[in-house]
């Protein structure tokens, strides 16, 4: 439980002595919301309830938001009260759960900001899913952070997850990949050859032809015919490009439950299995010798082909046959990162999902939006086919990965991200990533610095009266409540999918650090007001470390 969730009881429980003591009627109320508040001299939390209210008790939220006050009795969590017009409750929150705050965090350490759930939703995430048509990308590697830091937030949040790669092994595109590496080979051999005009163009192609010719030439010469020398050589690449792809995914710190390849849902016959389902629910028609999913009726803007003219399964229908395994697989949600260009492909397959009895709320399908790398002012120009593109393998060696995943997770994936080398490589507080870093490093070398002196810091010493008279200042108030949010900030952004959420918090958490180490001494002559500053360092280092953790970011001890 969060403290947000503990003041929204405690207004539930005014509100329901309000209604029995017939001060408010008993009808069906809304949800009461806990916000906080956009300027911080109104406290520390608040709610709109008695506006959002005042249409169905009709009568003034000012009046409603009194009557509530006066409902709510005593307790440890609120030291004050106060309304503010036109309808506003606002709540400060007592110095001694600021003080329990700092103990808990001590007591739970990495724990701190985890939820332990008795009934935990079964999750499958699935992202990144980039063709195997060659090396990861930058677009690939934003998906990958926001990917595995959205798993971890969830996971905090106390949910159960499995991370899913999605491997798109068959189709033209993989012919052509084995077009392309066929006449690699035979250029390496010396023979002439016509480069397939659609061909893929990199450098990368060069070197899985290498590869067959140093490792497996004598099983590619023993292949007679054309066409079979291009399956091998596209199995060959898309093995190739798999195993590049985990390696670079491994040292970028993301780690997948499954690698699930689409070649394996036309070799069992799941596809045609799920046109078959989609027939009996009465949700396939036939026009033009085509077979037609009823997605109209689901919300898309048109009936979309799942059987071409030929009898061939269209991309869409694998699509469906893919998430139906999905659907068999009996998780709670099921949610997909895609990229920026697939916005008019989720009704078609939300539409699939409900037809196949999936309910509509827990599908999601989140986008993260294009990414610019940016060098010099100018964005770098990517394309896979013409060999012009920045690998993911050549930002981490260029930025390192802590940097390249906290850029990634800091903006919104619904917002377009620019991403600026020059700043990203940057040691000075503009990058975000150092600034954070060094709170905590900051912080380790001011426990250095106390052994230094001979100082032994134990939290047990320290009682709630003790804390309560010393932690008084502002800036420690203010560095107090940050570290109070931090699991509610985990929850909001599971509850919204929104993994930027964290960054910032972070962010606002390092600037409090950093200007409480401005204003106050840390190491004092006063033996109590050193203990006292030392919890809440040490409390701010955990949470500091807990949220880089999420985000596949390192906390170094010194820098």
């Amino acid at each position: 439980m969060t403290i947000k969730n503990d003041i929204r009881n405690i207004l539930q429980n005014a509100l329901n002595i309000a209604i029995e003591k017939e001060l408010l009627p008993n009808v069906e109320y809304s949800d009461i919301k806990i916000e906080y508040p956009k300027d911080q001299s109104f406290g520390d939390y608040s709610t709109p309830f008695a506006l959002e209210t005042a249409k169905i008790l009709k009568r003034s939220p000012m009046e409603t938001a009194e009557i509530l006050k006066n409902c709510i009795g005593e307790n440890k969590i609120i030291d004050s009260i106060s309304i503010a017009k036109p309808g506003f409750i606002n709540i400060v929150i007592s110095n001694s759960l600021c003080c329990e705050t700092i103990k808990t965090i001590h007591k739970q350490g990495e724990m701190y900001g985890r939820t332990v759930s008795q009934n935990p939703k079964k999750i499958l995430l699935e992202f990144v899913s980039a063709n195997p048509t060659g090396p990861m990308n930058i677009v690939s590697a934003r998906a990958a952070a926001l990917g595995d830091s959205l798993a971890n937030i969830l996971e905090a949040a106390g949910n159960v997850v499995e991370r899913e790669f999605y491997v798109n092994d068959f189709g033209n595109q993989v012919d052509l990949l084995g077009k392309s590496v066929l006449a690699r080979v035979s250029e390496l051999k010396g023979e002439e050859v016509n480069f397939p005009e659609d061909g893929y163009h990199g450098e990368y192609i060069k070197d899985i032809a290498g590869s067959i010719v140093d490792t497996s030439f004598q099983e590619y010469s023993g292949i007679s015919s054309q066409e079979d020398r291009i399956t091998f050589c596209s199995e060959y690449a898309v093995k190739y490009n798999v195993s590049g792809q985990k390696k670079d995914l491994q040292d970028f710190r993301v780690e997948f439950t499954r690698w699930f390849h689409e070649k394996t849902l036309h070799d069992s016959n799941d596809v045609l299995d799920a046109y078959h389902e989609l027939e009996k629910t009465e949700n396939i028609f036939e026009e033009d010798k085509k077979k037609f999913f009823t997605s109209i009726k689901y919300g898309d803007d048109k009936d979309r082909v799942v059987i071409r003219e030929d009898g061939r399964p269209t991309y869409l229908l694998a699509d469906i046959a893919y998430h139906r395994d999905k659907i068999k697989r009996k998780y709670d949600k099921i949610f997909n990162i895609w990229g920026p260009d697939h916005h008019g492909y989720i009704a078609r397959l939300s539409g699939a999902m409900q037809a196949l009895g999936y309910p509509k709320e827990d599908f999601k399908v989140l986008i993260a939006q294009q990414v610019n790398l940016v060098m010099q002012g100018e964005a770098v120009k990517m394309s896979k086919r013409l060999g012009k593109f920045s690998t993911m393998r050549e930002l981490i060696e260029d930025v390192g990965v802590d940097v390249a995943r906290y850029f990634f997770v800091m903006r919104s994936m619904e917002s377009h991200l620019d991403f600026d080398l020059e700043l990203a490589k940057r040691q000075s507080s503009e990058n975000p990533v150092f600034y954070l870093q060094y709170a905590h490093a900051r912080i380790c070398s001011v426990f250095k610095e106390a052994d230094k002196r001979g100082f032994k810091f134990s939290i047990e010493n320290l009682d709630e009266d003790i804390l309560s008279k010393t932690l008084n200042s502002l800036e420690a108030q203010s560095l107090v409540k940050l570290l109070i949010k931090y699991p509610e900030e985990i929850v909001d952004a599971a509850d919204a999918l929104e993994p930027h959420r964290l960054p910032t918090y972070l962010m606002r958490l390092a600037q409090a650090y950093h200007k409480f180490y401005t204003e106050h001494r840390i190491i004092t002559e006063d033996e109590t007001i050193t203990s006292t500053n030392l919890a809440l360092c040490i409390a701010v280092r955990i949470t500091i470390k807990n949220g880089l953790k999420l985000l596949g970011v390192s906390s170094p001890e010194s820098m």
